[in-house]
């Protein structure tokens, strides 16, 4: 059967709900290196904002689910999952494996002109991540999150990529579950929440990347599988959501993150659980394409946005590594006058002027990316893929 007919419709509010997730984790991770800003009403939803990984891999799951459920049997027969694992693939790797070349470039720049000018390169301090050549092999395979290595590497947001290859691996284990309906769903939706539950510890809540991220993306993928078969029954059984209800129910997500967010104190606590919990919530509440929220995200910003989404969160790395850079060599000393002031007067603008302008930054590079190398590496490969199997259909 063609797979351009037999692919279910395309879900546009989730679409658009990749849009801003990855901002904020930019700026989770420039928080987390550069300092907080000193304003609770900024700081801790950016201080959660590591849990917004928690979304993709409930979006992906998801996703994943609802467009290939009733490719289950082909799946555990071999063909449907190469066919499935070579469509990801070309969606994840190409973009990996230039970030990767593009940090690899960094790290010789930056040590060189380190040389050069006699001080000690960013990629030599201690709270970098670890660049060898042991785990530079390690991505280029996609294995670097697998609990191998007791530290991130290159380009440290690939660990989500790295965790993700893996779900993909494992795809065929978690259609099992999807022949058991509503059932089924609910034991998905239940055992993945207390899965993260679980995996929370007192000193990094939910912040698990290189060690027992595997596990993490596990958890919050199993939900997002269970969320698409309850969502598959609800539409099997053609009841009908109204736009007031998922409205209702959107606006009562959107509360109870409020909340979580605000009310349960600092981040990578055990706590955080209870903002991943709406955060992962959302994706079924948009999963019915109607209420309020559901039509703002199918609008233009969000839907352009959140298909360079992949992009921005990849390219971070090389952003923010810049910056890093930046900052200690390239910035005005505090004496130096700055549009007639002394740079140090203007620090109290700058503080919060950087992270507006790194989100731009950000947004430039992830819109370069998508267009020059996600993109057409993407279709290229789709197309060889496809040549290959008319190839030997022949």
């Amino acid at each position: 059967m063609n797979n351009a007919i037999s692919r279910p419709a395309e879900i546009k509010a989730l679409a658009g709900a990749r849009a801003f997730p990855p901002l904020i984790l930019v700026l989770f991770h420039f928080c987390e290196g550069h300092g907080y800003r000193g304003a609770p009403w900024f700081d801790l939803p950016v201080a959660k904002g590591y849990l917004w990984v928690e979304f993709f891999f409930t979006l992906s799951g998801f996703v994943l689910t609802y467009v290939y459920a009733s490719k289950v049997q082909g799946f555990w027969r071999g063909r449907a999952w190469f066919a499935f694992l070579k469509a990801r693939l070309a969606r994840l790797y190409p973009l990996h494996l230039f970030m990767l070349f593009v940090i690899l470039a960094m790290v010789i720049a930056l040590r060189a002109l380190a040389t050069h000018g006699g001080y000690v390169s960013i990629y030599d301090e201690p709270y970098h991540p670890i660049n060898t050549w042991q785990t530079f092999i390690a991505n280029l395979f996609l294995v670097q999150a697998w609990n191998v290595f007791g530290y991130l590497s290159w380009n440290g947001a690939s660990w989500f990529v790295s965790v993700e290859f893996l779900l993909c691996l494992l795809f065929p284990v978690y259609l099992l579950f999807a022949r058991g309906g509503w059932w089924s769903g609910t034991v998905l939706v239940v055992g993945g929440a207390l899965a993260l539950a679980a995996l929370a510890s007192p000193r990094y809540g939910l912040d698990l990347t290189f060690h027992n991220g595997i596990f993490r993306g596990m958890a919050a993928f199993a939900v997002g599988v269970g969320m698409a078969m309850l969502h598959a029954s609800i539409r099997a059984r053609r009841i009908d959501v109204s736009n007031l209800a998922c409205s209702a129910l959107q606006a009562a997500v959107l509360a109870w993150l409020i909340y979580a967010i605000y009310e349960t104190g600092w981040s990578h606590r055990p706590a955080d659980i209870d903002t991943a919990l709406p955060i992962m919530a959302l994706v079924f509440v948009l999963a019915f394409d109607r209420g309020f929220l559901a039509e703002a995200l199918q609008t233009r910003v969000p839907r352009v946005l959140g298909e360079w989404s992949y992009a921005i969160y990849m390219g971070q790395t090389a952003v923010l590594q810049f910056l890093r850079h930046a900052q200690m060599h390239l910035y005005p000393a505090p004496t130096t006058i700055v549009f007639g002031r002394p740079w140090a007067a203007w620090e109290p603008i700058w503080h919060w002027l950087e992270p507006a302008l790194l989100v731009v930054a950000a947004v430039a590079w992830g819109w370069l990316l998508f267009t020059l190398i996600e993109k057409p590496a993407n279709t290229a490969l789709r197309k060889w893929f496809a040549g290959a199997r008319g190839g030997a259909a022949a």
